[in-house]
């Protein structure tokens, strides 16, 4: 391969990549402060928001049962819980519908759809 074409192939691949960064760093969409888990009633962070700076044991009626996307916007340090457990009911029993790490937004998930009722913050999932 001569100098020319792998100048022009790895500038090439350089600017895919960094195309790429650009537009992963733009595709945050959840409106959630910081320090805070939120949940939405809708899928894509759209309709009533929820948010908690701590544990819940049991959700205000109308979002319980009616969780469609999901934000952890924690802080994140050493020995600091910055997990989140969604569980399917009350207490934080029942199933694990979701768990988020640090900073994840999920816009939609099937499984954990219209399941929660509690969460608890963790240090891992």
């Amino acid at each position: 391969m001569t100098k020319s074409r792998l100048f022009h192939t790895v500038a090439a691949l350089l600017l895919l990549f960094t195309g790429a960064l650009t537009t992963a760093g733009t595709a945050s969409a959840a409106d959630c402060p910081s320090g805070e888990f939120c949940v939405w009633e809708n899928a894509d962070f759209s309709g009533q928001r929820a948010n908690w700076s701590g544990d819940d044991g049991w959700w205000e009626s109308w979002i319980a049962d009616a969780d469609s996307s999901w934000a952890n916007h924690g802080i994140s340090g050493p020995g600091i819980k910055d997990h989140v457990k969604v569980y399917s009911s009350a207490g934080q029993g029942g199933q694990m519908t979701i768990c988020l790490t640090p900073g994840q937004e999920v816009g939609y998930n099937g499984v954990a759809n219209d399941r929660g009722d509690s969460h608890t913050w963790a240090m891992r999932c």
